[in-house]
């Protein structure tokens, strides 16, 4: 009787242990983007209206000031309007997901990956916001990117409200 009380005193000791291992797992890496919308999601909040940068951190400088007063439109098209006063910028964006894609620009697999893609072929500070982003986070009112690059291992941050 004493031999099963000890087996099953180990088995419940075992069962305790892979529990706790397994709630614990490494690939809950809180250092990745949180994104938990679809890319079709992020899409459709984009698409809702006119935007404004009001954060964009590039290359160790804050360059926010570079778009003062553009506002920006995420077309169904794929197209990408910035327009202040009189000038107008064109340029494309889309919302991709790049799901088991082992090629981000950081280095991660995660399964979990949307990029919000933006080009401009010109001018210069507008060619800065050209590149796959990952997705921080996205709300009716505010989208917020980082990109980490493959090559300097800078990071970029770039965040969009809504007008």
């Amino acid at each position: 009787m004493k031999t099963l009380k000890k087996q099953i005193l180990s088995l419940m000791v075992v069962i305790s242990l892979v529990t706790t291992v397994v709630a614990c797992s490494p690939s809950d890496d809180s250092n990745q983007p949180n994104n938990s919308t679809s890319a079709a999601q992020t899409a459709n909040v984009a698409e809702s209206g006119t935007w404004k940068i009001t954060y964009f951190y590039d290359s160790d400088h804050v360059e926010t000031g570079n778009f003062s007063g553009y506002s920006f439109s995420f077309n169904e098209d794929g197209t990408l309007v910035a327009v202040n006063g009189s000038t107008t910028v064109t340029g494309t964006w889309s919302v991709t997901d790049s799901s088991n894609n082992s090629s981000d620009d950081d280095g991660s697999s995660s399964d979990d990956d949307d990029d919000f893609n933006i080009f401009f072929s010109a001018p210069p500070k507008f060619e800065d916001l050209s590149d796959d982003w990952d997705i921080i986070s996205v709300s009716d009112s505010k989208i917020e990117l980082i990109d980490v690059s493959g090559g300097n291992g800078g990071t970029d941050y770039l965040t969009f409200e809504k007008n």
